[in-house]
């Protein structure tokens, strides 16, 4: 486990992949950060997918409601786990989680690619199983 600030005072907390499944099996939300296009593509069973950035014809941008989106989904007082593909815009994610006040959120390190790697369970489509 790791913490980190990201000039905002928010101290975020990052567990490894087995820590983030464990977590999960103990009633944690995983809250996928990725686009639609790669939750597609495959996902941690049972997450809840709100995009925190959008790809556009100019590159990625931040969703300007996604706080907005996850406090109409999650309780503030929820416990949280957010992952992306490889660990860095669920950094960023979660510090602005607790930035707008959510108690217990955790960034899960490595993403969904070291979950993968991990050979842990994944969601994907019919086809490419």
């Amino acid at each position: 486990m790791a913490t980190s600030q990201l000039g905002s005072g928010a101290e975020v907390v990052t567990v490894d992949v087995h820590a983030a499944r464990q977590l999960i099996q103990s009633g944690h939300r995983y809250l996928d950060v990725r686009t639609e296009e790669e939750f597609k593509k495959g996902h941690v069973d049972n997450s809840l997918n709100i995009p925190y950035m959008f790809n556009t014809p100019r590159g990625r941008v931040k969703n300007p409601k996604f706080i907005e989106q996850v406090s109409s989904a999650c309780d503030k007082e929820e416990k949280l786990l957010v992952g992306c593909q490889s660990g860095v815009r669920s950094l960023y994610a979660t510090t602005d989680l607790l930035n707008a006040e959510f108690k217990h959120v955790s960034n899960m390190g490595g993403g969904y690619l070291a979950w993968v790697e991990n050979g842990f369970a994944v969601n994907k489509p019919q086809d490419e199983l």
